[in-house]
């Protein structure tokens, strides 16, 4: 993807995450018509309408919604390529990389403090890039949610429960003592991939860059099922944690995924580390 098309679809994610021409324009640094114009460029290359507007609102079409999880993967593997390129520019030689998802970023930093003599690179990225990068070799272990890519070891696996619904904090439900699946029936609501069984009408997605999905959230987009630690860690004047009544509640299973066929001793001092952190065996 070049640059212009790769500003156009970052416009696009922008302003979808916002709903604001002028809010994605601030955080993209850019004019509010340079943002109008680039997404009314990806519209025509596109031929789509990816949104409706007014003069007091701004929503996705129908066609924006469906290309917008696309644009959003399209646009983390892009960044992914980019922090992987610079990394090999400039990573000192004996470094070892663990990739983590931001749930588990307190166990990632907790691992790392018991190697003190390994020198450990952390790299913060969602399911599907962790998937990528431990594939490829770019990162020598990876903490993530299951599934784990094929033909990788793995251990101390461990689960999260999902516990809470987050809400905008101006929505009805928002103040309720707990949230039943059924008083989610004709809301948008999204819920990783573990939590599917909970409700057919539920959004199956890779929701592991959990701030980010607290974002669409706050705009008024969507419910997002998620872990109690989230709830207990996270506080936003425009985001409300309501307990899910289910039991028992679904979970997301982490653990740290590894190729023993590149294994070095610096990689099982690694898991070691992990073992320990989780005291498992």
């Amino acid at each position: 993807m070049d640059g212009p098309a790769q500003r156009e679809v970052a416009c696009f994610v922008r302003v979808a995450s916002s709903l604001s021409f002028s809010r994605a324009a601030a955080s993209l640094g850019m004019s509010q018509p340079a943002v109008s114009q680039a997404v009314a460029r990806l519209e025509r290359s596109l031929g789509v309408r990816l949104f409706e507007r007014s003069s007091r609102s701004v929503r996705l079409t129908d066609d924006g919604k469906v290309l917008l999880p696309y644009a959003e993967g399209l646009l983390e593997h892009t960044w992914a390529f980019l922090a992987e390129a610079a990394r090999l520019a400039s990573a000192p030689a004996g470094t070892i990389r663990l990739a983590y998802c931001p749930v588990v970023a307190a166990l990632a930093a907790r691992v790392v403090r018991r190697l003190p003599s390994v020198e450990v690179e952390l790299v913060r990225v969602g399911w599907a890039a962790a998937s990528a990068l431990l594939t490829s070799g770019s990162v020598a272990a990876a903490l993530m949610t299951t599934p784990f890519p094929a033909g990788m070891a793995s251990t101390a696996r461990f689960s999260v429960p999902l516990t809470h619904v987050a809400l905008p904090a101006a929505a009805p439900l928002a103040r309720a003592s707990s949230v039943s699946v059924a008083q989610l029936a004709g809301s948008r609501v999204l819920v990783p991939r573990h939590g599917r069984a909970l409700s057919p009408a539920f959004l199956p997605a890779d929701l592991e860059d959990l701030p980010a999905s607290l974002d669409l959230v706050a705009a008024g987009r969507c419910a997002l099922v998620a872990p109690g630690l989230l709830a207990e860690t996270v506080r936003r004047p425009d985001v409300a944690f309501v307990p899910l009544a289910v039991r028992p509640a679904p979970v997301m299973t982490y653990g740290l995924a590894w190729s023993a066929a590149r294994a070095s001793a610096d990689v099982m001092a690694l898991v070691q580390a992990v073992r320990e952190t989780l005291r498992v065996p």
